[in-house]
């Protein structure tokens, strides 16, 4: 699997993964084994690392260690896990979910980050988890100049008000049936193209192209 071989990971055990990136759509049509037990193991294993991480790191109090480790693991963080290794794109989904966008479908791209990292712990133990975790995931909450946990729309338009310039989100495509849209938006800084998102409404996908925007420009958007 090319995946495991970009994050350098070597099993014996490839139907493990194979299962972790197996959303229900494709299980009931090939009758195969979905993500979701997995995914039920790696979310206790997640906490569990996230917990040591916070509590190890930080001289807090239990409320907010609690409520930090919620946010590390929240629907919105995972999506961006995924994202950055790029679990997404090695996604199986049946045929109908696939033509819909189910490769962008946050639930989904969340959901299977979890599942990996359940098929991690069954093959390699709890230390590789920890050090991929470790390794991957803290980097990204430690160094983020852009805190994925925010209403990134909100952030950008403080960044452009101050200049009373411009900024607009513009929908560019559209696909998919009505009732299951995909939407790829671009943001504009006086007509300038900060950023994209693609998402399965226009709103996700405004915060999306938002996110890419502050990722990008976040020194350049106030000059």
């Amino acid at each position: 699997m090319k995946l495991l071989e970009t994050l350098k990971i070597e099993t014996t055990n490839l139907s493990l993964y194979e299962t972790a990136l197996t959303h229900t759509s494709y299980a009931n049509e090939h009758h195969v084994e979905s993500y979701e037990r997995l995914e039920y193991l790696g979310d206790a294993v997640l906490e569990l690392i996230m917990s040591d991480y916070l509590y190890r790191s930080s001289h807090e109090e239990e409320g907010t260690m609690t409520k930090l480790r919620s946010q590390y693991v929240c629907e919105n963080a995972l999506y961006e896990y995924s994202l950055r290794l790029g679990l997404n794109e090695a996604l199986r989904l049946g045929h109908g979910e696939e033509e819909n966008g189910g490769k962008y479908r946050k639930t989904i791209v969340a959901d299977i980050f979890e599942s990996f990292i359940g098929a991690m712990y069954l093959d390699q133990g709890f230390p590789y988890v920890k050090e991929f975790i470790h390794t991957h995931v803290i980097p990204i909450i430690e160094n983020e100049t852009i805190d994925f946990f925010d209403d990134y729309k909100s952030i950008l338009q403080e960044k452009v008000q101050t200049d009373k310039r411009s900024l607009q989100y513009i929908v560019i495509d559209e696909e998919g049936p009505a009732h299951n849209k995909v939407f790829t938006v671009e943001v504009k800084i006086d007509d300038i193209v900060y950023g994209r998102g693609t998402a399965h409404s226009k709103k996700e996908a405004e915060q999306e192209a938002a996110k890419d925007a502050l990722r990008k420009s976040v020194n350049g958007i106030n000059h």
